[in-house]
């Protein structure tokens, strides 16, 4: 792997955007891999900020600035592919459910699930079931990712589940929950696939999703 991955990287990481605009510079001028300096570059840097995040060695102020040092790197990287886009490695529609309106955590995990090479629609806070349910299915959505803050609010996610099973679509969506009143027993209790605590672990869960979703394909 090219040391100029490496430095990206750190550039990325240590949110300097300079840094990271000079290197993705250089790397388009030595001709190198651009797919794989998004991915081992910035893409690798994204994800170490989301971990240091959840060890709250990072907060969201400097979670934010990674996030505008890989956006200063993409703006060179990507006219590079040709107009070709990079490949996704699905789509996740996700929000913050209705009556909700933290979004802070949800934010970051969508920075982290971008940063970690998703396709991400962002609806906001105070997201009815049917918003959620009519996003996936225009977004052509593989994941659902619904967030609660408050404890009044977390039973409504089961609405979202309880809609995509009315509407006979719960087997095209996996659907994960996440926020601080929440449990993995909750999760399956109201019929979730899936439930993370934190924003790598939410980005881990739907690498696995993606994966599956592969292997069944093949079969």
């Amino acid at each position: 792997m090219s040391a100029l991955y490496k430095q990206l990287s750190d550039a990325v990481l240590w949110m300097d955007e300079e840094k990271a605009r000079e290197v993705a510079l250089e790397i388009v001028n030595n001709k190198l891999d651009v797919r794989e300096a998004i991915e081992k570059g910035v893409t690798d840097g994204m994800i170490q900020a989301g971990i240091l995040y959840d060890r709250e060695e990072y907060f969201i102020s400097e979670l934010l600035s990674c996030a505008d040092a890989m956006k200063e790197a993409l703006q060179i990287l990507k006219p590079e592919l040709g107009g070709r886009e990079m490949p996704s490695k699905g789509r996740i529609v996700i929000g913050t459910v209705a009556g909700d309106t933290h979004d802070i955590g949800k934010n970051i995990v969508s920075i982290v699930l971008e940063g970690g090479g998703f396709s991400v629609l962002d609806l906001g806070r105070d997201i009815s079931a049917e918003r959620f349910v009519q996003s996936a299915i225009e977004y052509h959505a593989d994941i659902i990712a619904i967030s609660s803050l408050m404890t009044t609010t977390m039973g409504n996610m089961r609405d979202v589940i309880t809609r995509l099973i009315e509407e006979s679509l719960r087997e095209r969506f996996y659907v994960i929950v996440g926020g601080k009143p929440l449990s993995l027993s909750f999760a399956k209790k109201i019929g979730a696939d899936g439930y993370s605590a934190s924003a790598t672990g939410a980005l881990k869960l739907c690498n696995e999703f993606m994966v599956q979703k592969a292997t069944n394909r093949n079969h």
